[in-house]
């Protein structure tokens, strides 16, 4: 759980009886709460589709390095795979600094790592390059992009995720155009160097996550702010002077008679005073962010391996094995897909309307259907995940008995659609752990995805380089898939068999 000072999502307000009672924030689930939509939604079409969209690039990187398909592969699975990966690390950050200043130093680095990757002089610098540096900038700017939106939703919370996470599928579909056009226009080392333009948009989405802050006292009349201790704070901390301001006890202003007797009470000493105050604020947010740090630390550890551990519940255990499967079902169509119609002579059918960008435009409507559809009183989240999930793996099987465009094109719709379920995994993961750990448990989630996503694409070039097909990876993974998706049916069945056992043995002792 992330207790930064953005967590912030209920007010205090005194009733009639002068106790405390909690009223939800006004911007929850309106207000700003959809500006936080539209800002995770473009750092999807940022990120997590241009990743998508990487299989352009490939093919640009296998005729230019001259090197295998297996080590081409880990150029575009590091950076998936660090993006994910880095998700339990980066809450450290969002401990310490907040969502927003965490977001826009990610922005910052991804077109970094995109306009050095513009240089590379072989595969192993882009492993650097792009796989390390831009993959860790996405992995700053994506997580923080998940969570506020969580933050900020609690009725409509699978709609809400769905529709910002369909940035994806607009993003595949928008990006492999556009890098397709700048590569063919100015070649694959000017096409990066102008996407790492473009991703310095991340920066602004970053900005627009607002933190989270106490509503006004509707309490107070009308014309009347609420007072605010400055201690707290180093903003707080005034310079008109050495001495402050002065207010009355009846907590106004000082009047103009005791500024002017101020101002006469003034030593030569005033310089002195002025650099004591200075080193002060100094030390005083030195202090804060050492504290800030500590305790963003003791509360990212706790989550992890404290006595709360989230690996003490066995149900989110299974979810995390299904995670380290599950992703590279998905990634691996999007990497290798362009080099597959090469290989079925399909080169021409697809540059009218690419593969992947099928799997894209479905994958936008599959995600907002499976998110409206979970938010249904008489739906179960649960099936409708767990229904996708098999679509998927059984898409996965039939993909490589299919060569023709056409036939293709089915799978890869249904591809698309059924890994809709994306948006109901901050969801799933809620109800496993409930709201507090919420950021915390889906950062382990797209880590076990981030290390799938790095291991699948050079696992299938890798069985490409031995069996001259793509066929065998597929069916490889997809048995992966099958067995995370039948070990998650498994453990809530130990589980009802435990309790069954434990009624049992408690009626006999009775």
């Amino acid at each position: 759980m992330y207790t930064s000072h953005e967590d912030i999502g209920y007010d205090f307000e005194e009733d009639p009886k002068d106790k405390k009672t909690v009223k939800p924030h006004p911007n929850i689930d309106g207000g700003w709460a959809w500006m936080m939509v539209l800002s995770s939604f473009f750092v999807h079409i940022l990120i997590m589709g241009s990743q998508m969209a990487l299989g352009v690039l490939n093919v640009e990187w296998l005729e230019e390095f001259h090197q295998s398909r297996g080590l081409t592969a880990w150029v575009s699975s590091l950076s998936m795979g660090i993006t994910l990966i880095v998700g339990p690390f980066i809450g450290l950050f969002i401990n310490t600094c907040g969502c927003r200043r965490t977001a826009i130093i990610g922005g910052l680095l991804n077109s970094l790592g995109w306009v050095l990757s513009a240089y590379a002089t072989n595969v192993h610098c882009l492993f650097f390059t792009f796989g390390v540096a831009a993959g860790l900038g996405s992995g700053m700017a994506y997580l923080p992009a998940v969570v506020m939106v969580g933050r900020y939703f609690q009725k409509r919370r699978a709609l809400a995720q769905g529709l910002s996470t369909t940035g994806t599928g607009f993003g595949t579909f928008l990006m492999t155009v556009l890098l397709k056009y700048l590569c063919a226009e100015y070649g694959w080392r000017n096409a990066m160097f102008i996407q790492g333009a473009v991703s310095l948009n991340l920066c602004v989405c970053g900005a627009l996550m607002r933190p989270l802050s106490p509503g006004k006292d509707t309490n107070l009349p009308e014309g009347k702010d609420p007072r605010v201790l400055p201690a707290c704070s180093v903003e707080s901390v005034k310079s008109a002077g050495p001495l402050g301001s002065v207010e009355e006890k009846d907590g106004g202003p000082g009047n103009e008679e005791t500024l002017s007797d101020l101002q006469a009470q003034e030593c030569p000493g005033q310089a002195r005073h002025r650099k004591n105050l200075c080193a002060l604020r100094v030390l005083k947010a030195v202090s804060q962010l050492t504290m800030r740090v500590r305790k963003g630390f003791g509360d990212w550890y706790s989550g992890y391996f404290g006595a709360s551990s989230l690996f003490t519940n066995r149900m989110f255990v299974a979810f995390v094995f299904w995670a380290l499967f599950a992703y590279s079902s998905f990634v691996i169509p999007f990497i290798h897909l362009p080099e597959i119609v090469n290989l079925y002579n399909l080169s021409e059918q697809n540059d009218v309307f690419p593969l992947t960008s099928i799997i894209a435009i479905v994958h936008i409507f599959g995600k907002v259907v499976l998110g409206a559809v979970a938010d249904l009183p008489c739906i179960s989240v649960w099936n409708v995940f767990l229904l996708a999930n098999f679509t998927l793996v059984l898409s996965i099987f039939i993909l490589p008995s299919m060569h023709t465009y056409a036939g293709l094109a089915v799978i890869c719709a249904l591809i698309g659609f059924s890994s809709g379920y994306f948006s109901l995994m901050p969801v799933v993961t809620e109800d496993l752990v409930g709201i507090e750990h919420l950021a915390n448990a889906y950062g382990i989630i797209i880590c076990a995805n981030g290390i799938s996503a790095l291991l699948g694409p050079p696992f299938a070039g890798w069985i490409f380089d031995i069996t001259q097909k793509y066929d065998f990876s597929f069916y490889i993974c997809g048995l992966l898939y099958m067995v995370g998706i039948l070990f998650l049916l498994i453990q809530p069945c130990i589980q009802i068999i435990e309790q069954s056992r434990r009624k049992y043995i408690d009626g006999a002792h009775a």
